[in-house]
């Protein structure tokens, strides 16, 4: 078993066992991972009290005891001689058979990719929607624009478009549509009025102000 199953095993039992666990658990538990790794994964080996509560920051020896005595009891380490006292160290072993038999972890976090994944579907729908539904009014606008290509300059009328179908990424509506009324003839005659003969020069342009 590599350090990668033996992980694997603690996180299905924490996951099993919530009201049991705490992070001082896992991080008695990798150390000791770890410590078995740098002495080349040996069948026992000692385990100094003092070291580890040094390199974990753990202040009371009794509780590093008693999360210790946690490991033992649910199968996750093997006491092969007990330390009488901080400056001494346990004997122990990493038991390497402790594999779970369940998969409760696997399918919560599958569950949770997949809820995760149809967040995001959903989420891109609705823009998507949004967005063809926006495009499909601005069509429509730009079909009753044409109505007046005869009578108004083109330049004019791509700037009336531009002007009046302009909207920010999260506005559900775009400028025309916010008016409390509009009418295409009357706002291009206004807009044509108060051009002061813009249109007649074509580098020239008119914004409503």
């Amino acid at each position: 078993m590599n350090s990668y199953e033996l992980s694997r095993a603690w996180f299905e039992f924490s996951f099993n066992n919530p009201e049991k666990i705490n992070p001082t658990h896992s991080a008695i538990y990798f150390f000791a991972i770890e410590h078995c790794n740098r002495l080349g994964w040996k069948d026992k080996f000692g385990f100094p009290s003092q070291m580890v509560m040094e390199a974990l920051g753990i202040k009371n020896w009794r509780t590093y005891t008693k999360h210790l005595n946690d490991l033992i009891d649910w199968g996750f380490i093997k006491l092969i001689e007990k330390s009488q006292n901080q400056y001494s160290s346990n004997i122990i072993a990493i038991v390497k058979n402790t594999i779970s038999t369940t998969k409760s972890l696997d399918k919560a976090l599958q569950k949770h990719s997949t809820k995760q994944s149809h967040t995001i579907v959903s989420i891109n729908k609705q823009y998507n929607n949004k967005q063809v539904t926006m495009n499909n009014r601005k069509a429509e606008f730009n079909k009753l624009l044409a109505e007046h290509k005869e009578k108004y300059p083109e330049k004019m009328l791509d700037e009336f478009e531009s002007y009046w179908t302009e909207h920010g990424p999260n506005d559900k509506k775009m400028r025309f549509e916010k008016q409390t009324s509009f009418s295409i003839a009357r706002r291009l005659s206004r807009w044509k009025s108060r051009s002061n003969g813009t249109y007649d020069n074509n580098d020239e342009s008119y914004t409503p102000t």
